[in-house]
C-alpha cells in the first residue's frame, strides 16, 4: 500500500533534474572530450568497529534525564517539533551540552548560517573532547567536500561518507560515473539524525540548512521532528552504529587523503568563527532566542514530553544499497509502515511533500474508503513544489484518488497570517513525512509515500502510539489543510476544482505555463518510475 513497484529518484527531487542534465551534457560533449576510464568505486578498506558511547551520570544530559527515565521505566518521551526555530535551537543547544558525543547523520547539510553554526557548535564540542562522529550521503556532501574533509582533520571528529562517488568535484567525472556505476549510485541514504551523549536524539524529515529551519529568505519547509528521551535513543544509536560500521560509510581519509589536513581545518575554523560572531552581533539565531530558552527547558524537567511504552524505531538495513528485487527484510521501514496502515479501523492521515501514489497505493487508498475507512493527504501544490516535473507523477493520479473518495490538500506556497509570515518569511514547501492512523497512532521519519523510498534510498522513522501526540498532529495537520495554507481538491464538473474557502480555480492554482507543462509532459509520458 505504501509504495507501488516501481522506482522513483530520491526525495531531493532536484536529483532528477541533475540526471536530465547530466545525460544533455553527455550527449552534447564531443566524443573526444567525453571522460574515459572512470574508476568504479574500491571496496572499503577494512575498519576497526566503532560503537556508541555509553550513558553516564555526571554531564548535564545524564543528570537532567536519567531521573525521568527511572520514573518511567520500559517508556521513552517524545516532542513533537513543528516549529524551525526549536529544531535548530535543540541540535545547537544540545551540541553545548554534550560531554562524551555527538552522532550525527543527515542526507543534506548546507554550507549556510544555520548549516554553518550547526558545524561551529560540533567543531567546539570536539574541542572541548567531545567524540564527534558525522555521516553524510554523498549526493550533497560531493559539493561540500573540502568543508568536510577540513572537518575531518580534527582529532575529536570523525567523518564518513555514504555511498559515495569516486570523483570528488567535477561534472565530466560525475557523468561519467553516473553512467559506469548507476545501479550502485542510484541508491542514497536518506536517515536524519542528531544523537548527543546517548541520552537525547532528533529524528524525522529535517536536513541541516535554513530552509529547514525556517531561515531562508526564499521558501522553507514545513517539517517536523520528534524530539525523545529515554531507551529509544540507544535504538537510535544502534541504528547510528550499524550504518556508521556499514561498508558503505567511507572515511574522509580514505576519499580526499590530501584534503584533510590542519591547514583546512585551520581555514574552516576561521570562516565558521565569522559566521557564529555575526550571528550574535545580528541576532539571528543566537542562543539567546525565545526558541532556545525553551528548548533550555529541557534540563530543569518543564519541556513538555509525552511518555508512552508503545514505539518502534525503523530503520532500512543500510545494505539496501545493494538491493536488487525487492526485499522487505532490508526495507523495513515499509514493512513497519505497511503493518501499521493495514491496520487502520477508521481514519489514516497521510503527509507527504512528494507523494507519487502509482496505480497500486491509488487503488489501496480507495479499497480503504470502500471499507468505511476515511483517507486523507497533504501533499505539495503544483506552485509550492520545489520541482514541477515531479507533480506530474502524483498528478495522473488525483482523479482516480477523488473518484475513489479519498480527500486531497495540496500546501500553498505561502499564506497571509502573522503567524506564517514570521515562521515562513517567504514562501512555504511541503516536507513534513508523516502519518495519522485512528487518532492514537502516529509516524514521524524521513519516508516519503514515492516507490524511491520503498526499494532504494535507506530511510528510518518512529512508529508510536500516544492519544495526546497523535491529537497534536491531528491540530497540525487541521492548521496546514485549512484555507489559509492550503486547497483543498475537489472534483467538479469538467475536471478538478482547488478552493481554499474564499477563491476556487479550475487549474493548479497560482502556476505558470512552464510548471504546469513540465508537470503535463511528465503526466502523460508516465514517468513516474523516474520521479
Amino acid at each position: 500500500m505504501l509504495a507501488a513497484n516501481s522506482r522513483t529518484p530520491h526525495d531531493d527531487k532536484k536529483g532528477v533534474a541533475r540526471r536530465c542534465l547530466a545525460l544533455l551534457l553527455l550527449v552534447l560533449i564531443p566524443a573526444s572530450s567525453s571522460p574515459s576510464g572512470a574508476a568504479l568505486l574500491r571496496a572499503r578498506p577494512a575498519l576497526p568497529v566503532e560503537t556508541s558511547l555509553a550513558i553516564g551520570e555526571q554531564a548535564l544530559l545524564d543528570r537532567s534525564i536519567a531521573p525521568r527515565e527511572a520514573r518511567h521505566p520500559g517508556q521513552s518521551a517524545f516532542r513533537l517539533v513543528s516549529e524551525g526555530s526549536e529544531a535548530f535551537a535543540i541540535r545547537a543547544r544540545s551540541a553545548r551540552w554534550a560531554r562524551r558525543s555527538l552522532d550525527v547523520q543527515t542526507f543534506i547539510w548546507h554550507p549556510d548560517l544555520t548549516g554553518s553554526l550547526l558545524a561551529y557548535r560540533l567543531l567546539e564540542a570536539a574541542d572541548r573532547g567531545v567524540r564527534v562522529r558525522v555521516l553524510v550521503d554523498d549526493m550533497d556532501a560531493r559539493r561540500n567536500n573540502a568543508a568536510f574533509a577540513a572537518l575531518a582533520a580534527h582529532r575529536n571528529i570523525a567523518v564518513r561518507i555514504f555511498n559515495p562517488f569516486v570523483s570528488r568535484q567535477g561534472v565530466l567525472g560525475l557523468i561519467a560515473e553516473g553512467l559506469l556505476d548507476f545501479e550502485r549510485i542510484d541508491h542514497r541514504m536518506h536517515n536524519k539524525t542528531w544523537i548527543a551523549d546517548n541520552r537525547l536524539a532528533v529524528v524525522g524529515g529535517r536536513n541541516l540548512g535554513d530552509e529547514y529551519f525556517g531561515a531562508s529568505g526564499a521558501v522553507n519547509f514545513v517539517d517536523l521532528d520528534f524530539a525523545m528521551i529515554g531507551p529509544v535513543v540507544r535504538d537510535a544509536s544502534a541504528s547510528f552504529d550499524k550504518y556508521w560500521n556499514s561498508p558503505a560509510a567511507y572515511p574522509m581519509e580514505t576519499l580526499d587523503p590530501v584534503g584533510v589536513n590542519a591547514q583546512a581545518l585551520a581555514a574552516l575554523r576561521i570562516r565558521l568563527d565569522e559566521v557564529a560572531a555575526t550571528a550574535a552581533r545580528t541576532g539571528r539565531y543566537a542562543d539567546d532566542q525565545p526558541a532556545d530558552a525553551a528548548v533550555q527547558r529541557l534540563v530543569t524537567g518543564d519541556w513538555p514530553m509525552q511518555w508512552t511504552a508503545t514505539y518502534r524505531f525503523t530503520a532500512d538495513d543500510p545494505l539496501k544499497l545493494t538491493m536488487r528485487d525487492h526485499d522487505l527484510q532490508r526495507a523495513q521501514v515499509r514493512r513497519t509502515l505497511l503493518r501499521a496502515v493495514q491496520s487502520v479501523q477508521a481514519d489514516l492521515v497521510l503527509v507527504s511533500p512528494y507523494f507519487v501514489p502509482g496505480e497500486g497505493i491509488a487503488a489501496r487508498l480507495g479499497d480503504a474508503v470502500k471499507a468505511g475507512k476515511r483517507v486523507r493527504v497533504l501533499t505539495n501544490s503544483l506552485v509550492a513544489n520545489d520541482v514541477a516535473a515531479v507533480h506530474g507523477g502524483y498528478s495522473r493520479h488525483r482523479e482516480q484518488l477523488l473518484e475513489s473518495g479519498v480527500e486531497l490538500w495540496e500546501l500553498k506556497p505561502a499564506d497571509g497570517s502573522e503567524v506564517h509570515k514570521r515562521v515562513l518569511p517567504s514562501g512555504a514547501s511541503l516536507h513534513t513525512k508523516a502519518m495519522l492512523m485512528d487518532g492514537k497512532t502516529m509516524f514521524v521519519g524521513s519516508y516519503n509515500l514515492d516507490p524511491r523510498s520503498a526499494w532504494l534510498n535507506c530511510e528510518q522513522g518512529v512508529l508510536i502510539e500516544s492519544e495526546p501526540l497523535a491529537s497534536e498532529m491531528a491540530q497540525i495537520f487541521a492548521r496546514q489543510s485549512d484555507g489559509q495554507r492550503a486547497w483543498r481538491v475537489t472534483l467538479a464538473r469538467g475536471g478538478l476544482s482547488w478552493s481554499d474557502g474564499t477563491e476556487t480555480f479550475s487549474k493548479d492554482p497560482h502556476s505558470s505555463l512552464a510548471q504546469r507543462l513540465q508537470a503535463w509532459i511528465v503526466r502523460v509520458l508516465r514517468l513516474d518510475p523516474q520521479l
